[in-house]
């Protein structure tokens, strides 16, 4: 089934439909929604369809908060949607796609640099040493 109003507006706007973040919260306290929009709309404009929700900032737990509305995604990208690369990123965690190559690579670089921190000693300036003795 066609549906002519989507024909008519990809016409009027010449772009074509992405699943992205849209900027909420205030200063210092982000706060994302994951939309459907056209390309060529403002980041926080108008959208189409709101697919669910992403907290950076972690709560009591450590924990970094999304909810995602799976059949509406399902349904935009079976229309066509495209997908940007940091919500390509969250749906690659959530399980929805497959890993995004630089988030194993992040995941690598940060397991590595966390053991050369262990394996390097602390270094002591050795004045704490001649205070404690004189």
């Amino acid at each position: 089934m066609v549906h002519l109003t989507s024909q008519l507006l990809r016409r009027y706007y010449g772009g074509y439909v992405v699943i992205r973040l849209s900027l909420g919260g205030c200063s210092n306290r982000p706060f994302y929604r994951i939309v459907a929009a056209y390309n060529k709309r403002a980041r926080d404009g108008k959208h189409l369809d709101k697919l669910g929700t992403y907290d950076p900032m972690p709560n009591v737990y450590n924990e970094k908060l999304v909810s995602l509305n799976i059949e509406r995604i399902k349904y935009w990208i079976a229309s066509g949607a495209q997908v940007t690369k940091p919500v390509a990123k969250l749906f690659g965690l959530a399980g929805f796609f497959p890993l995004h190559p630089m988030t194993i690579t992040a995941a690598e670089r940060l397991r590595k640099a966390k053991e050369q921190a262990a394996e390097q000693p602390e270094e002591h300036t050795g004045l704490e040493e001649e205070n404690v003795q004189a």
